[in-house]
């Protein structure tokens, strides 16, 4: 009962719990991602925003004014503190360069008055469009940088207003966006070159770099995946685009610190389910001890029932053989009343110094002795069977069992004008019964079977007999036929 009660209880509480838990986990991992996800893409806004307004600073600037006021002693020195007092020394130098990529202005730390662009990318790809923002690079100066620059026409010949961009305020802006305990971001171009310091090693040879490295990845919206570092540890990676997907802002984190509340939750879970489950052991324990005790008590109930119902079953066969027993008493007593009348007539006829009668005494009273037995007899198994129900199992012998019952029916079968003879086999091993239970199951078989032939003149026969190590009975009759039903029985 209790393996039953705790089984049932722990499937439902595992497929509940287990049902729960995972559905819980998949919406989790997919709000941490999606969250991920939207926290990369505002990141990265922020720093296409920042991009955008220095690109707008030099445009504003290169529009309001021509050549000959950038031209001006001292001109490009005071811009350039304006730029740097505003934003904070993001801006390093300011350039003028003319079509032929000679710097004609400078104002800055470096000592690049007259420097030569010509063979310059950035300068390359400013002389054919409007505007250009490059990649990271050292260039001349020997230190990580990236360039700014506008194209302007003036009388007919072009000319670049260019600012640098500090790399170092650029880079902390982007390691500052750290998400978690181990998130960390950093910039990518297309080449697979690092514009910014990654915190940590970086597999570029892993999806889903290598997809955004080799041009299959979408540049108009976040990439999410997971990837596994060289220790073996899963990592959540987002990509989002930048610079019109020239350059992406990767924002890599372990997936233990992503989804820690998550492991966190589980854990709390799997307590709530282990004290659930302590709980089933216990209620299961004391509900099956308290059941089975409710059990016992009726089996102790139901067998003091059925010794009840056995002790009124033996009454009222001692009710039934009352009258036989009755008569069976009357005629030894009835003969020891005639024997001791006929001694008292004597014996007022005798004298007593006359020892003619003494034969006669003597025969009196041995009838009276005899009869006195036969009524000691029959009233000791009278009493033996009806004393009171002795459910304990002694070692017994069928035979003087049988003989005992088929005594008690003596007066019965002879109303019932039905015999009993019995064939009784000696030497039988004795059985293992109780002796009131066996006395009042074959008097209610020897009852059925006078019963069944008395019609007239039935015989009802006994036989016992060893089988195989087991004792059997067999009751028959001699012609008149007893029912199946008691044959089968019996």
């Amino acid at each position: 009962m209790t393996l039953i009660i705790m089984a049932v209880s722990f499937i439902s509480l595992m497929l509940t719990g287990g049902i729960i838990l995972e559905r819980f986990s998949s919406a989790y991992h997919e709000k941490v991602l999606e969250h991920l996800g939207e926290l990369v893409q505002k990141h990265s806004r922020s720093i296409d925003r920042f991009l955008t307004d220095r690109l707008g600073d030099i445009r504003v600037l290169a529009r309001s004014y021509d050549q000959v006021d950038l031209a001006k002693p001292g001109f490009l020195r005071r811009k350039l503190s304006l730029l740097r007092e505003e934003y904070g020394g993001v801006y390093v130098d300011l350039g003028l360069v003319d079509s032929n990529g000679i710097q004609l202005l400078y104002a800055g730390p470096f000592n690049l008055a007259r420097a030569k662009y010509a063979e310059a990318e950035w300068f390359k790809k400013t002389i054919h469009s409007e505007h250009f923002i490059s990649d990271v690079f050292t260039g001349l100066r020997g230190s990580p940088h990236f360039i700014v620059a506008v194209k302007q026409r003036w009388q007919g010949r072009d000319w670049i207003l260019r600012a640098t961009i500090d790399f170092e305020a650029f880079n902390s802006m982007v390691e500052k966006l750290r998400i978690g305990r181990t998130g960390f971001a950093f910039i990518l171009n297309r080449k697979g070159a690092f514009q910014t310091k990654p915190r940590f090693e970086v597999m570029l040879t892993q999806e889903p770099y290598l997809s955004f490295l080799q041009g299959k990845a979408d540049s108009g919206q976040v990439r999410m995946a997971e990837t596994t570092g060289s220790g073996g540890r899963k990592s959540i990676v987002a990509l989002a685009p930048l610079k019109g997907g020239r350059w992406v802002l990767c924002c890599q984190q372990e997936s233990n610190d992503a989804f820690t509340d998550l492991r966190n939750t589980q854990i709390l879970g799997l307590i709530v389910i282990l004290i659930c489950g302590l709980i089933i052991v216990v209620v299961a324990f004391l509900q099956s001890r308290r059941m089975t005790g409710r059990i016992a008590l009726a089996n102790r109930e139901t067998e003091v029932m059925t010794e009840k119902v056995i002790e009124t079953g033996r009454l009222a066969s001692i009710g039934e053989l009352a009258a036989g027993i009755a008569h069976e008493i009357n005629n030894p007593v009835a003969i020891i009343v005639e024997e001791a009348g006929w001694m008292e007539d004597l014996l007022e006829d005798e004298d007593p110094a006359c020892q003619k009668n003494q034969a006669e005494f003597r025969q009196s009273l041995s009838q009276i002795k005899t009869q006195g037995g036969r009524c000691k007899e029959i009233t000791h198994k009278l009493l033996s069977f009806a004393h009171k129900t002795d459910s304990m199992v002694h070692e017994i012998s069928l035979n003087e069992v049988l003989t005992d019952a088929v005594s008690l029916l003596k007066q019965k079968t002879r109303y019932a004008d039905v015999r009993i003879e019995t064939d009784l086999a000696s030497g039988l091993p004795l059985i293992a019964a109780s002796l009131t239970e066996i006395q009042q199951v074959l008097l209610n078989l020897l009852n059925n079977a006078v019963d069944a032939v008395v019609s007239g003149g039935g015989t009802v026969r006994l036989t016992t007999r060893e089988s195989g190590g087991f004792v059997l009975l067999d009751v028959s009759d001699t012609g008149q036929g007893i029912p199946e039903s008691i044959l089968s029985r019996i």
